[in-house]
């Protein structure tokens, strides 16, 4: 085990990766020479070589459509979009050819591809620095859609992704890339080094897709949640004194559905927990879930916190942002009802 960042996490998952699979590539803008706007590829190109860790040209479309067409021909690709924010331009390749290879070529072709993006926001990078749009990929049949919340697991998710047959959205939440964020930012700023997450396995290391952690037992509520999210319910149950379950989902799809309904049918009060805007966010697919397979369970109906219906605001970015203080509130409102 060594002590690591979530960029060195990741940075150590892709090096594994090129070291013993000559398939999987490494590319997108500024990730060879440079290492990365966020240094998650820095010494890569150095170590493996142009062909292996290469820059391309500003152009999203053309980043994840080469993937694609490499796919198809049996590499194993690992691009990186620079913010999530910039995907749009490749939006039409990931659903309407990287989603749909395998079904509409009757299995002759896979697509094992995997899609690095920084996601969500609390670093002021403003509408077009902070977007959580994990929603439209998870829309999407055909997809697998990944957010992890510490390095241990960005490096065992990420490897799962690289080896899985199919494409993979890899979410990594920015704020966490130096340490766990709480929600507090008015407090000093913490490092993984002392947190037991930070401890990350060498060599090659998997946390299966589909499979949920639950953070902290409870009995009281279950809070269902993904990224930095996580560490803003810990805080907000550790503040109440709430009894709650934190589930870390760590993948949406595939869902581990049975790890959130027995958590539900235990405490019968489920609190859905997510950064991106609440209108057709993936709370509400969760929020359904958990009706439709607890409803003789719950003892209150579900209820979702989550990011305003607007763009990210730079100015009032707290605000915007669910912190513990509306967590808590949450949490209060959910066990007080009778």
């Amino acid at each position: 085990m060594a002590g690591m960042t979530m960029i060195e996490a990741i940075r150590d998952a892709l090096d594994v990766a090129l070291t013993h699979d000559p398939a999987v590539t490494v590319f997108g803008e500024d990730v060879g020479y440079f290492g990365g706007v966020f240094r998650c590829t820095a010494g890569l190109q150095k170590k493996h070589g142009e062909k292996r860790c290469f820059d391309t040209p500003i152009s999203e479309l053309g980043i994840v459509g080469t993937a694609i067409g490499m796919a198809a021909y049996g590499l194993k690709p690992v691009v990186e979009i620079q913010f999530a924010d910039y995907m749009y331009p490749a939006y039409d390749q990931i659903v309407s050819e990287a989603a749909r290879l395998r079904y509409r070529s009757a299995g002759e072709f896979t697509c094992p591809m995997v899609v690095r993006m920084p996601t969500g926001g609390g670093i002021f990078g403003a509408q077009t620095h902070s977007q959580s749009p994990e929603a439209l990929f998870t829309h999407v049949t055909g997809l697998k859609t990944v957010v992890p919340s510490n390095p241990q697991d960005a490096k065992g998710l990420l490897m799962a992704a690289i080896e899985d047959p199919d494409p993979v959205i890899f979410l990594e939440p920015k704020r966490l890339y130096n340490g766990p964020f709480d929600g507090h930012h008015d407090r000093p700023v913490t490092a993984w080094k002392t947190h037991e997450l930070g401890e990350v396995p060498e060599g090659r290391h998997l946390v299966p897709l589909g499979q949920a952690a639950i953070r902290r037992p409870g009995r009281g509520a279950t809070v269902l949640t993904y990224g930095t999210m996580v560490h803003v319910a810990l805080a907000a149950a550790e503040e109440t004194g709430i009894d709650a379950e934190v589930i870390d989902l760590r993948t949406l799809l595939p869902l581990d559905l049975e790890t959130v309904t027995a958590s539900v049918k235990k405490t019968g009060r489920c609190l859905v927990l997510h950064e991106a805007t609440l209108t057709s966010g993936f709370g509400a697919e969760l929020a359904a879930l958990v009706q439709a397979e607890c409803f003789y369970h719950l003892e209150a109906p579900v209820m979702r916190v989550a990011g305003w219906d607007t763009p990210y605001p730079h100015v009032h970015e707290w605000s915007y942002f669910p912190g513990p203080a509306r967590v808590a509130e949450a949490l209060r409102q959910l066990v007080e009802v009778a």
